[in-house]
């Protein structure tokens, strides 16, 4: 089995794929196109800025784009980035500055790889094919999740569902790809506010809000949400709202307004378009997080207007529906709410981070793509593995559960890929490797950073070639397995640390899902501590303690640096230690004494006077410590010499320039 760099990354019987270079530094431009045509890629052109750039993409468009983040003229590679990921462009980025503040911008744009100057041959072949390998698995996804979406949809254009349902079984349907904790649906009428919403309590669980239910809620008339209506705009054109233009919005459409208050949003997606005799029907997808809306979302309901708008007209024109207003609500069938859960067993919270992973689950569980899961130890990363693979067409086959982090490093290859009888001193028999246990199935391997970097070579091998031989074997064996990982670790920071290969980590990198941590969802403790009191109490078959207002307040005030596994852990000792039928306090173990406000790093978002020290301090370090004068810091910052003094004082960090 050869490696990744062992092979030219095209055979001369294919298509060539074409690349376009923004690089505004001639040499580094010229040598990056030279490296890429020996490895039979075709070189579209080089473009000095994005200017450059945008003008090439008029006409033609490339497969690739590598792109320099720092590039001169008023525009950088960041923006030029945005400007690719809504065309569906993959592009890889390339600069010499590494800084975190550079780094957290450029991902944002979800780049296909990222390669530091001054770059090597192999790095830059290495991360093109990692590149095309998820550009394929990401548009092959994307179009299948559209055609599943599309189609299910299409479905209830052959249902006798009243308008009510049939917006449940919509919601239940786009919320796997579109995520909101409110959706507004109706036509847009002038003169009267008669629209419907639908509020997702939980996974499996919607509820309709008629204007009589939300005139209760918003304590507001009738009347006055009428008025209220007339005063807003008219949506005509889809948009996204978020921070800064949500506020402003609100003026426009205060009704709007009227229901972002009332239940807690922070972002929305407007998307109107037509139905039956030309008529205006809007849906609008509300959030209870910043920037949970995209223009990917936008280019989606864009591709399903057909379908949607021929929905609406099935619901509400062709069967002469009952007005939205006079619609009494009604549950979803029983029998839909219990499909919804199957899958998601042993996963427990309704807070939107974990419906997020919800949906998450759910649109990659069918495809055959890798998924990466992330997240500080005790959140539960097992069960979203066990949830993907009882979603997916491979359920009826093993999920194989791997740590790597407990393999001993002399053992590893036999453990995962078998070992013939007499192969080493000791193999007294055949042994089956867990690749092999799971074929046709999932493998899970969990606690991916603790491996060794030799084992990551093989697996690496592995996953391109699909094939594996038993230590001592002679013959390949082909396997069709799907691959899970799940680390507590920071792998950019592995990676850059020289502890976990760059090529590994994008081949893995293709669907990642981040669990968050217990105390980003505290209103799903109270759901936790009971399922573990009933757990624990049945276990020692007694009745279940009540927990009392203030115990559970203290669960709540904690910041759970173990997070669920400490949260059960806790539950199970107050279970023995309780002689009461009441839990009254919670006794927190002496080690959790000493670290209430411990927050695990690995996935901590910085502070902008975290990120401002970072940057500095890189800046710093590169100028050895000079603050003023030609080449110094505040030179390169482009600020005051004295200003810089002023923040490397506040920000403490003279210490650490050496």
């Amino acid at each position: 089995m050869g490696t990744l760099s062992d092979e030219n990354p095209q055979s001369e019987n294919l298509v060539k794929k074409s690349i376009l270079i923004v690089e505004d530094q001639f040499v580094e431009a010229h040598d990056l196109q030279l490296i890429v045509e020996k490895a039979n890629y075709e070189v579209l052109g080089i473009a000095r800025s994005v200017d450059q750039a945008l003008e090439r993409l008029r006409t033609q468009t490339p497969d690739l784009v590598f792109l320099d983040i720092m590039l001169k003229g008023d525009k950088n590679g960041i923006d030029l980035a945005h400007i690719l990921k809504n065309r569906n462009i993959a592009f890889i980025f390339i600069s010499a500055n590494s800084s975190k503040l550079i780094l957290n911008e450029a991902k944002i744009t979800c780049p296909y790889g990222f390669i530091i100057k001054p770059f090597r041959e192999q790095d830059i072949l290495t991360t093109l094919e990692i590149a095309f390998y998820r550009q394929t698995y990401s548009l092959e996804s994307q179009l299948m999740h559209q055609f599943q979406l599309k189609n299910n949809i299409s479905e209830l254009l052959n249902s006798n569902l009243n308008p009510e349902d049939g917006l449940i079984s919509f919601a239940e349907i786009i919320q796997t790809f579109i995520s909101f904790d409110y959706l507004e649906a109706g036509f847009n009428a002038a003169d009267q506010y008669s629209n419907i919403g639908i509020v997702r309590k939980n996974i499996e669980e919607y509820q309709t809000i008629t204007v009589s239910k939300l005139s209760k809620i918003a304590e507001i008339s009738i009347k006055e949400l009428d008025e209220t209506y007339k005063k807003s705009q008219i949506d005509i054109l889809p948009a996204i709202y978020s921070q800064e233009s949500l506020i402003n919005n609100f003026q426009a459409s205060p009704i709007k307004g009227i229901i972002a208050h009332n239940f807690g949003i922070r972002s929305y997606l407007v998307f109107p378009f037509s139905a039956g005799d030309s008529q205006q029907f809007c849906f609008t997808f509300y959030s209870r997080n910043f920037n949970t809306y995209s223009d990917e979302n936008l280019l989606l309901l864009k591709q399903l207007q057909s379908t949607l708008s021929g929905l609406i007209t099935h619901l509400f024109l062709d069967k002469k529906a009952v007005e939205p207003t006079t619609i009494k609500t009604a549950p979803p069938k029983k029998q839909h709410a219990e499909s919804t859960k199957s899958g998601f067993e042993g996963i427990i919270g309704n807070s939107s981070q974990m419906a997020t992973v919800f949906n998450y689950i759910k649109k990659v569980a069918p495809s055959q793509t890798s998924v990466l899961i992330l997240g500080e130890s005790g959140t539960g990363k097992e069960k979203i593995a066990q949830s993907i693979h009882a979603l997916s067409p491979r359920k009826e086959k093993p999920l194989v559960i791997v740590n790597c982090g407990a393999i001993p490093e002399n053992l590893a290859e036999s453990i995962l890929f078998g070992h013939e009888k007499g192969a080493f001193t000791g193999a007294l028999e055949k042994r089956i490797g867990k690749f092999e246990l799971a074929d046709g199935g999932t493998l899970f391997l969990d606690e991916i950073g603790e491996m060794p970097m030799t084992l990551q070579v093989k697996l690496l091998r592995v996953l391109q070639e699909k094939d594996i031989e038993r230590v001592g074997g002679l013959v390949p064996l082909k396997i069709d397995v799907r691959i899970i990982a799940a680390t507590n670790k920071d792998l950019e920071h592995e990676v850059a640390a020289g502890r976990f290969r760059m090529d590994l980590y994008y081949r893995l990198y293709v669907f990642p899902i981040l669990v968050p941590s217990l105390r980003t969802r505290k209103e799903d403790i109270p759901e936790l501590a009971d399922h573990f009191i009933k757990m624990y109490s049945e276990n020692m078959s007694i009745k279940p303690p009540l927990l009392s207002n203030i115990a559970l307040q203290q669960l709540i005030n904690y910041n759970w640096p173990g997070n669920i596994r400490e949260l059960e852990h806790i539950i199970q000792r107050t279970i023995l230690l309780n002689e009461e039928s009441t839990i009254k306090t919670i006794e927190f173990s002496p080690s959790s004494a000493f670290k209430p406000e411990q927050n695990a790093e690995s996935f901590s978002i910085k502070t902008i006077l975290d990120n401002e020290r970072d940057y500095i301090l890189y800046i710093l370090k590169k100028c050895n410590g000079k603050v003023s004068g030609a080449g110094g810091a505040a030179e390169i910052l482009n600020i005051n010499p004295s200003t810089l003094t002023s923040r490397i004082k506040k920000l403490q960090i003279n210490k650490e320039v050496s």
